[in-house]
């Protein structure tokens, strides 16, 4: 087929621009595309874009990966003379745009077996069409849209990833080769998880900050020192947006917790001037991500009184519809059941907001805001084979409706438990049972290190991945979830400053104890807010979480407290002003030669001379002072006006009898169970205990 040099086409998106493009330009066409800006021209159709490309003598717009919800934009296309097609795969309203044809998966009068097609897949449909037969060397700019598009793997998109990837290994593209190249990912390895994590993001990163051409150029030019520029242009550029999009996400955490305090609501509608509309949709996956709430997010253009964002779900709640039902103050939008984009007046934010937690609230069920994954293969880490995992790698390419296998390991101990990367912010797991190990990473989970204890066992829930290094075939889990099921101890002592472990308690379901009035003096200041509750003063409701601050006097206390609560974490603190423990108990002979020393004196100026006796006869600091008053307690002094007296007396008594003596006794025992006791001895104390209670209340069912 041929198209003469003076037609003109303009065309939207990036691997569906590159694939029709390079079609229209074999067949003769004089081609140029326009890209809409996010920041000026926002989601879809625009009027005055519409304009623009008339102005510079385009005849013929097609557009790709949008179009069908531009009613208004191409009646006023066609009013200038120009002719439109529109290749689209986004839902569509109940009214069609009156374009000259439209190419559409889902169209109401077509019967297309395959109605998930991504937007370059429709484009590669267009260009198979014109050109009459298949462009198999544009398959690989197929895969790359059709993974980056998120839509299910199945029927044809299987086809055009595992094809198109097939190709990529060995593509002479030079934009390809300098992806894989910048990406540091080996191109003759590349696979769909390359291209959603590597290649993706540095294509979409121009256009979510900018002018998104350049990285068209990238993929249609033949030139190497091209492409290479090029290609690290686009890396400066997705380092730049990953920066951006870690710095709006946590303005967006602090807005929530503004809006909504400790509540989570069904739906997050999160707003802020100047935020970059580019990267709005990132955010409201992480949102997403994070709470499992759909989340909306809105860049406001104060001056226009505009906001723009985008909107991520999840299942159950069909985004494009529940927007549909806010017509009135939602003009333009468009999209997916799971995503969408949107433009509104700033002076509405609020009532959609109120409108779509309404509506959530009455067709979201508590069930489906709390997020479930389907495990497929239970094992026992002495069933993982690195020859089966290999063999797993012809069921390639994985997605969406073509999910990896999610594995779940059960019962194993984290022997060692780290955060990793620069920022901490990774998981690090060694996991054995039985003589049996495996590596298990989390990306992402750096902060659940907090919320586990070395040797605790667990199940693990991921992607096992055979994991290469210096030739070195290994194993690897990565992780999805992780489910503790036993209590855990986690150990405070020694750590006086509260800063060090304040962030690591979760903040609901917990009760921070203390025993003594006095310890809840001297800690509240430190506790930032966190009410101290003194044990046996007021009823204390269930919770999870306990953090003991203190010791008791009594060690039933202690009992008494874990066998009513049966916590699933205790924070063991116990924190003690001075220790009694290792200034010890003087020995008997320490107090033989002190009672001999004041019957020979008489009278001891203890107020004057005690520190230097205890200095000359290299006693702990308080052992004089502590033998004095056991002695005056079992009547052998008197102690007046500081001065220790000796009393005559024949009655023969034990240092037992001395409630001093007693205490201290008590205490050094107290404080060698609770605040010296190794780690692996107090965990034993606590599991005792339970043990026994839980016997108990089975014995009473």
């Amino acid at each position: 087929m041929a198209i003469t040099s003076k037609a003109y086409l303009s065309l939207y998106g990036v691997t569906s621009i590159a694939v029709l493009k390079t079609a229209l330009e074999r067949l003769g066409a004089d081609v140029f595309f326009v890209i809409p800006d996010r920041f000026e021209h926002g989601y879809g159709p625009n009027r005055d874009l519409f304009g623009m490309i008339y102005e510079q003598g385009a005849s013929l717009i097609i557009t790709v990966d949008n179009g069908v919800s531009g009613i208004d934009e191409v009646s006023y296309a066609k009013s200038l003379g120009m002719d439109i097609i529109i290749t689209d795969h986004h839902e569509a309203g109940e009214q069609w745009p009156e374009a000259d044809a439209i190419i559409h998966p889902r169209h109401p009068d077509g019967a297309y077996p395959y109605p998930d097609l991504a937007g370059v897949g429709v484009s590669f449909k267009l260009a198979s069409a014109l050109l009459e037969e298949v462009p198999e060397d544009l398959l690989e700019l197929v895969a790359i849209g059709t993974v980056a598009d998120l839509v299910p793997l199945r029927g044809e998109n299987r086809y055009f990833v595992k094809a198109g990837l097939e190709r990529m290994r060995i593509s002479k593209r030079p934009g390809i080769q300098a992806l894989a190249k910048v990406a540091a990912t080996e191109q003759s390895q590349l696979t769909e998880e390359s291209i959603g994590f590597m290649i993706g993001p540095r294509i979409n990163a121009a256009g979510r900050l900018g002018d998104a051409a350049p990285a068209v150029d990238l993929l249609v030019t033949e030139e190497a020192t091209v492409a290479t520029s090029l290609a690290n242009q686009l890396d400066t550029l997705n380092k730049e947006r990953q920066a951006l999009v870690s710095e709006m996400t946590k303005e967006a955490e602090m807005l929530i917790e503004e809006l909504h305090g400790d509540t989570v609501p069904s739906v997050f509608v999160i707003a802020k001037e100047g935020w970059n509309t580019g990267v709005v949709g990132i955010v409201a996956s992480r949102l997403t991500e994070k709470y499992y709430r759909p989340s909306i997010v809105l860049s406001i253009d104060s001056d226009a009184g505009i906001a723009k964002g985008s909107a991520r779900s999840i299942e159950g709640f069909n985004m494009y519809e529940e927007l549909a039902k806010n017509g009135p103050i939602l003009p333009n939008f468009g999209g997916h059941p799971m995503a969408a984009g949107m433009s509104l007046e700033v002076a509405h934010i609020g009532q959609l907001r109120e409108n779509l937690n309404e509506q959530a609230e009455s067709s979201l069920t508590a069930a489906q805001l709390v997020p479930k994954l389907a495990i497929d293969v239970p094992l026992s880490l002495d069933e993982i084979d690195i020859n089966v995992l290999e063999s797993m790698e012809s069921l390639r390419p994985f997605g969406i409706a073509f999910e990896k296998p999610v594995y779940m390991i059960e019962g194993v101990k984290a022997e060692s438990i780290r955060k990793i990367g620069a920022a901490r912010n990774h998981l690090k797991l060694d996991l054995m049972d039985a003589g049996d190990s495996l590596d298990a990473i989390g990306f992402g989970f750096g902060e659940i290190a907090d919320q586990m204890t070395p040797g605790v066992k667990l199940s693990v829930a991921g992607d096992l991945q055979v994991n290469e290094w210096n030739g070195n075939k290994k194993p690897q889990l990565l992780v999805r979830d992780i489910l503790v099921k036993e209590w855990q101890l986690f150990d405070l002592r020694g750590i006086r400053e509260s800063s060090r472990w304040l962030h690591l308690i979760p903040h609901e379901q917990t009760a921070f104890i203390a025993f003594r009035e006095q310890t809840a003096t001297d800690l509240q200041p430190a506790l930032q807010g966190h009410s101290i509750q003194v044990y046996g003063q007021g009823e204390l409701p269930p919770v999870k979480h306990l953090v003991l601050l203190d010791i008791p006097d009594d060690v039933s206390l202690l009992e008494a407290l874990v066998r009513e609560q049966m916590p699933d974490r205790i924070y063991a603190h116990f924190y003690v002003p001075e220790s009694t423990y290792f200034n010890g108990l003087p020995g008997r002979e320490q107090f033989g030669w002190y009672y001999s020393f004041l019957k020979s004196r008489k009278r001891f100026d203890f107020e004057t001379n005690g520190e230097a006796l205890t200095k000359h006869k290299g006693w702990r600091n308080d052992s004089v002072s502590f033998m004095s008053k056991v002695f005056s307690e079992l009547g052998f002094v008197k102690i007046e006006n500081g001065f220790v007296i000796f009393v005559e007396t024949t009655e023969k008594r034990t240092l037992t009898e001395a409630p001093a003596y007693k205490e201290r006794e008590r205490q050094i025992a107290l404080e060698e169970k609770l605040l010296y006791a190794p780690y692996t001895e107090l965990k034993r104390w606590f599991d005792t205990m339970r043990t026994e209670t839980a016997a108990r209340e089975e014995q009473l069912i």
